[in-house]
């Protein structure tokens, strides 16, 4: 792995990060594919759009088909057609989202599947296991994410729990497999223990850092103030990968606050539930006001699904549960991001971030504009 920052504005910044399999331009956001699809897309589409690399989920792979069968047929990138950089994360987030499917252990979590109930247990060492046999370019190590309900006490022992996982993640991975290891920080919204997990962290080492534990219910800004707290300990010459993020919004303050990675499910999950991320803001295709707006979704967008498809037309397919409504407006809003993640770097670039961030709100909060 090389990673080269490429120019700054203010703690923001614009790199690349070379890998065996491509270069990611940085501030990158990666389509979240969890179970080696993104949902809705062709990979190739996915690429057309800009996508550099893509997200897939180790303890999601592990259930179904299961990494053997994965190796046995050439690799992750083999299996599902996708020839660029791969980042696995480790299944430390489901320890929070199915934690009434799991128990937690100093040495590791067990899960009962929420396919068929079978039982599994995922240590550092297993989850490092599986994504080298995946073949995945970044490695994330196993950890343990807490819910924004968490008291202080429990976030701390969570956190010393994480470092402790992180190590033995670090002493699991065989160099002779490939892939780059990258450390994430846990420690809630805690200043003291965010700044505790990333001195440990860097005393492990790691290629890459990741912020993990956000997102996951708190305000946005007390996220924002915990990134203006957590990501000057980090180094500046390795990359930052805020975890799970985001709306476009949270993406634009985190790379103001020097994040350089970025995952998240919404524009999918979004495209399959009739709503549309534009400039102006979310657009709820389903409302009844779109059922004769020949306008596209956004109008400076040159996405194939706003170039031809009116509203009137993505209303309609949607309300009877077409297929099509799901792939069209899950094109245009993983084509956003990439757009966004463009300008955000060309802003960068030419030292234009503050005003294109004041503009960029703005817009946003003046909202979509209703046909007349």
């Amino acid at each position: 792995m090389d990673f080269k920052v490429k120019g700054e504005e203010g703690k923001a910044r614009v790199g690349e990060l070379k890998l065996k399999r491509g270069t990611i331009h940085t501030p990158a956001f990666m389509p979240v594919g969890t179970a080696a699809t993104v949902k809705g897309m062709l990979p190739e589409n996915v690429r057309s759009l800009g996508a550099d690399i893509i997200l897939c989920n180790t303890y999601h792979l592990m259930l179904r088909p299961g990494q053997s069968i994965i190796k046995q047929l050439g690799g992750l990138h083999k299996f599902m057609n996708w020839p660029r950089p791969i980042l696995t994360d480790s299944g430390g987030f489901q320890v929070m989202s199915l934690a009434n499917l799991s128990k937690r252990f100093d040495n590791g979590v067990s899960f009962k599947s929420h396919i068929d109930g079978k039982e599994y247990f995922l240590s550092p060492e297993y989850s490092i296991q599986i994504q080298q046999a995946l073949g995945s370019d970044i490695i994330m190590c196993f950890d343990e994410c807490t819910s924004s309900e968490a008291t202080e006490r429990e976030v701390h022992k969570s956190m010393n729990r994480s470092m402790e996982w992180a190590f033995r993640s670090k002493t699991a991975l065989d160099s002779s497999l490939g892939g780059t290891l990258f450390g994430i920080q846990q420690g809630g919204v805690f200043h003291e223990y965010r700044e505790e997990s990333a001195k440990k962290l860097m005393d492990i080492d790691f290629m890459g850092y990741a912020i993990g534990g956000l997102a996951v219910g708190e305000p946005q800004d007390i996220m924002f103030d915990v990134l203006d707290h957590s990501t000057k300990f980090f180094p500046k010459d390795k990359p930052r990968y805020l975890m799970g993020v985001g709306k476009p919004g949270d993406i634009v303050g985190a790379v103001l606050r020097g994040v350089d990675m970025f995952d998240c499910v919404l524009p999918s999950r979004s495209g399959r539930t009739g709503q549309a991320l534009t400039r102006r803001g979310a657009v709820n295709i389903r409302n009844a006001r779109h059922a004769n707006d020949p306008r596209p979704l956004d109008q400076d967008c040159s996405c194939p699904t706003c170039q031809k498809y009116s509203r009137a037309y993505l209303h309609h397919v949607c309300k009877i549960g077409e297929i099509i409504s799901a792939i069209l407006l899950t094109w245009h809003n993983l084509h956003y991001y990439q757009e966004l993640m463009g300008d955000i770097r060309s802003a960068i670039y030419n030292s234009e971030l503050d005003h294109f961030a004041k503009q960029f709100f703005r817009i946003q909060k003046e909202g979509d504009i209703p046909l007349i």
